[in-house]
Formats: C-alpha cells, sequence, structure tokens
C-alpha cells in the first residue's frame, strides 16, 4: 500500500473521523482555490492605478502582470510532486504563508520591480496551494460519487473566484489605494493557516526512492521557457523574434530531456505510465482544448464588447456574468450528469454544446443584440465548464492515489498552457482576419492604414486624430474589420471544439465506482479536532 500516515490496523475507526469532517475540508480547499483564483485576475482593473503611481516601463507592466501565471505554471508540477513526497497538506500551509507575504510586500512595493518579484513570490504560493488542494481533494473522497460532488463545487468556486476578481478590484479601487486588492488575501490566510493545521489531513504518496531534484528543475525551466514563449506570441510579438523563439526552443528542449530522464528513473517525479491510460492522457487533451476556446473567446469578447459595441468595463463585467453563473451551475450539477451519462457523452456533449454556443455567436454585428449574447454566453458557460469537470474529474480517478500530486499538477499545467496558447492562437487568427480590411481605406494615408491593423484601439486613436470624413471612415472600416475577423475566429474555436469532442469518444462509457483504500489519509476525528483547538 502506498503513502499512507494511518497505520492498517486504524481504517474503520479513522471513518468516523473522515465522514464527519471531509465536507469541512472541503470547504477549507475551496478557500485556498478561491484565494488564488481571484489574485488572478483581482490585478487587471489596478493596472491604470499602478502605472499611475510607479510609473512602469512598458516592459515592467507586461511583468506586473503576466509574472504571476508565468512563475505559477511554472512550478506546478515541481510543488504538486514534493508535496506527495513530503506531505501534500505541509506544501499547502507554505503556500499560504508565503502567499500572505507576498500580499503585504505587493500592496506596500514602492516599485515597479518590488511589485515584480512580489508577483512572482505570490506565483510560487499559488503552484504550492493549486495542485495540494486538488491532491487533498483525491484522498479525503475515496468514493467517486462523492468525489465528483466535490470536484463540482471545487470548479464552482473557481468560476465565482475568476469572475469576482475584477468586480471586487473595482469596489476597492473606488475607496482605497490599489495596494488594497492584496491586502485582501491577508486576513484570509491569517484564518486559513491555523483552521488548516487543525482540519486539513496529511496525505503523501509513494516515497520510495529519492526526489527527482534534477528533473523537477528541467520542468519547471522547460514550462517556464515555453510559457514565456506562448505568452509573448499571445501578446502581439513578432514570431521570429530571438526572444520569442530562444525561450520556446529551450523550453521545448528541456521538456524532451525531462522526459526521457522519467523514463529512465527507477522511481520518476511524474510516472508518465499515466499517459498510456486512454481516459488520463485524452482528459488533459480536453482541458487543453476548453481552455483555448474559453480565454481567447473571453478576451475577444471583452474587447468586442468594449470597443465595438462602446460598453463600460462595468457594462461589458455585467454582460459576461451569465457566463459565469451558468458555469457555476454546470459545475454544481456535474455530479449528476455523470453518473446519468458517464464521461463520454457529458465531455462530448460539453464540447457539442460550447460549439453550437460559438457558431449562436457568429451573428454578432456592430450592433447590440443583448438576448442573442446572453443565449450565446449562458450555453458557453455551461457547456465549457461541463466539458471540464467530466475531464478533470475523469483525470484524477484514473491516477494512482499516491500520485495525486502529480496527476493534479499535470491538469493545471495543461489548464494553465491552454489558457497561453488560446490567446496565441486566437490572437494570431484575429489580427490576420482583422488586418487586411485596413490596408486601404479610401481617404486614409496608406501608412496610417496599416497601422490602424495593428489593434482596434489603435485604429480608433489613429481616426480621432484624423477626425473629419478620413477619421470616421477609418473608424468604421476598423469596427468592420473587427467584426469579420471576430467571425473568423469563432468560426477556428468551433472547430477546436468539434476536434474535442471527437477527442472525448476516448473516454470512458461509464462512470466506474470501484471502492478505494480509505487507508491514504488520516483526517481527525471530531475529538481530536477539539483537543487540538484547546491546545493549539
Amino acid at each position: 500500500m502506498s503513502g499512507t500516515t494511518s497505520a492498517a490496523v486504524r481504517p474503520r475507526r479513522r471513518a468516523a473521523g473522515a465522514g464527519a469532517n471531509r465536507w469541512v475540508v472541503l470547504v477549507v480547499l475551496c478557500v485556498s482555490l478561491l484565494l488564488v483564483a481571484l489574485d488572478a485576475t483581482v490585478l487587471h482593473v489596478a493596472v491604470p492605478a499602478v502605472t499611475e503611481d510607479l510609473r512602469p516601463g512598458a516592459v515592467e507592466l507586461l511583468w506586473i502582470v503576466d509574472v504571476y501565471p508565468l512563475v505559477c505554471a511554472s512550478l506546478l508540477i515541481l510543488f504538486g510532486t514534493l508535496g506527495d513526497r513530503i506531505g501534500r497538506r505541509r506544501v499547502l500551509l507554505l503556500g499560504y504563508g508565503l502567499f500572505g507575504v507576498a500580499s503585504a510586500m505587493a500592496a506596500f512595493a514602492p516599485t515597479a520591480e518590488t511589485l515584480i518579484l512580489a508577483r512572482a513570490l505570490l506565483g510560487v504560493g499559488g503552484a504550492m496551494i493549486m495542485p495540494a488542494t486538488l491532491s487533498i481533494l483525491r484522498q479525503v473522497f475515496p468514493d467517486r460519487r462523492e468525489r465528483a460532488l466535490a470536484i463540482g463545487v471545487w470548479s464552482a468556486v473557481a468560476a465565482v473566484g475568476a469572475a469576482v476578481g475584477p468586480l471586487l478590484g473595482g469596489f476597492l479601487l473606488e475607496h482605497f489605494w490599489w495596494g488594497a486588492v492584496f491586502l485582501v488575501n491577508i486576513p484570509l490566510m491569517l484564518v486559513s493557516l491555523p483552521v488548516g493545521r487543525i482540519l486539513l489531513p496529511e496525505s503523501r504518496g509513494d516515497r520510495s526512492g529519492p526526489w527527482d531534484v534534477g528533473g523537477a528543475l528541467m520542468a519547471a525551466g522547460g514550462l517556464f521557457g515555453v510559457v514565456l514563449g506562448v505568452k509573448r506570441l499571445g501578446g502581439g510579438e513578432a514570431p521570429a523574434s530571438p526572444f520569442t523563439v530562444l525561450p520556446l526552443l529551450i523550453g521545448a528542449a528541456l521538456l524532451v530531456l525531462f522526459v526521457r530522464r522519467q523514463r529512465r528513473r527507477l522511481h520518476p517525479l511524474v510516472d508518465l505510465r499515466m499517459f498510456r491510460r486512454p481516459a488520463f492522457s485524452t482528459s488533459v487533451g480536453c482541458i487543453v482544448l476548453a481552455m483555448l476556446a474559453l480565454v481567447g473567446l473571453e478576451l475577444i469578447a471583452a474587447q468586442y464588447l468594449q470597443l465595438v459595441l462602446g460598453l463600460s468595463p462595468l457594462q461589458t463585467g455585467l454582460r459576461l456574468l451569465p457566463l459565469t453563473v451558468a458555469a457555476m451551475a454546470a459545475g454544481l450539477a456535474g455530479a449528476r450528469l455523470l453518473r446519468r451519462f458517464g464521461p463520454r457523452r457529458m465531455v462530448c456533449a460539453g464540447f457539442l454544446l460550447t460549439a453550437a454556443a460559438v457558431l449562436t455567436l457568429t451573428a454578432m454585428g456592430a450592433d447590440d443584440n443583448a438576448p442573442l449574447l446572453l443565449a450565446g454566453f449562458v450555453l458557453l458557460g455551461f457547456g465549457l465548464e461541463t466539458t471540464l469537470f467530466g475531464a478533470y474529474e475523469s483525470m484524477l480517478s484514473e491516477a494512482p492515489a499516491d500520485q495525486a500530486g502529480g496527476a493534479a499538477a499535470v491538469g493545471e499545467t495543461s489548464y494553465q498552457l491552454g489558457a497561453g496558447i488560446g490567446i496565441a492562437l486566437l490572437g494570431s487568427v484575429m489580427n490576420a482576419a482583422y488586418a487586411p480590411g485596413l490596408r486601404s481605406v479610401p481617404g486614409v494615408p496608406r501608412h496610417t492604414s496599416r497601422a490602424a491593423g495593428h489593434s482596434l484601439g489603435e485604429a480608433y486613436d489613429l481616426a480621432d486624430r484624423l477626425g473629419g470624413d478620413a477619421g470616421a471612415a477609418l473608424r468604421q472600416a476598423a469596427r468592420d474589420s473587427f467584426v469579420h475577423g471576430l467571425h473568423v475566429t469563432l468560426l477556428v474555436s468551433a472547430g477546436l471544439l468539434l476536434l474535442g469532442a471527437a477527442m472525448a469518444l476516448r473516454l470512458p462509457r461509464v462512470m466506474h465506482c470501484a471502492a478505494e483504500a480509505v487507508t491514504t489519509v488520516e483526517l481527525p476525528a471530531p475529538r481530536e479536532v477539539a483537543e487540538s483547538r484547546v491546545s493549539a
């Protein structure tokens, strides 16, 4: 038996404690996830205030925004597998502490460099927290039916965090300075640390053999290079730029070396044999494709709502809110849907529903059509969350219990890579379809037309400078070209989603609910919890 902290003679006695506390553990884990999800989006609305106060350069501003997801994605495998070795609760609590310290550092950062460092430390803390929450959840809920319900709640909380982040940031900025968007983490961490120490179980994986430090560093360096290169492509950098090509090549080379190293080792950091299981590898691929569609479409939809329809940021957030509400509903209903339809039909139907939503949104034009947008965003949110729920649940259930941390890290890494690739791919498609319509606008100088082809925002600025009939013509041409590019991007996204539906056919037809060992974790019984509180 692998990775147990409770003796084999005590499983029945511990079962009572587990039954009493596992839902409380889920609440603690969801609070952890909420903090990480909030921090990923809360800074977006504070960027103008940060720019005005700290006066960062263009490169520094880019790093302030991007260093958090970049560092977090790079270190997921390192900390996920480290948790399997030294204890998942231990890594999670260390992540809590680092997240709180880095939040205070970011809130009172006197310079852009200090803020970049603080955001990087927040990324380290996030990488410690994210895989630990999923791997502990995998251990605390050995029954697959209950685990499916827990994952549904977990994913609904993730959707809430992503949506509440900008709204919370906007509220704080109206009443306080920009550092307040980070200070909100500190009281929650001060509560989470003692509560987590008392209530969360400690669990480990198979600790035979040494931990592969070299492999962990290879994985971190490789992922850092690949994610950095992908983000630069998504930011509109030239594909042939050495600052884009070199990170991609070095990162890919390190990942290839990492895979070869893991195959040769007797005790690998990540057991690559998991990918031989069709359900596991297919689930990872489905997560990547789902995120490819979601992040790129959200980015383009926000630009459409603000720049084409002329909505304010608050109005844009409210228009996108039905997407989040639908995603929450899908997460909460996911366990019942999975039991009734099975992973294959559930994930496949999620992809098809999302593709139908995307095709519905191709009817968007230069004029506002609120009912169409509402229907499209509701279908989009429900379909994508259904897909992600089924894929995550299948991936975790297929992974061995002693590899829960590594499996969770693989899932979160595929999530981050899918998001980065989605911005780069769909952004490139959008630019390729948008720019040709502005190469020659009647009454507008050729060089101005070409400059307007960089982005819709830049086109509007140039149109305002031109003024008169030429400015109006450039603005109208830019809007029409953007809508055309949006339609092309939606069609490409629909094709990717249909590819995901075909891939999902490799998933199991039914949800297998074989009993798992309950001795992999040690949850404190109610009496022990009370004693711990008294001694604390």
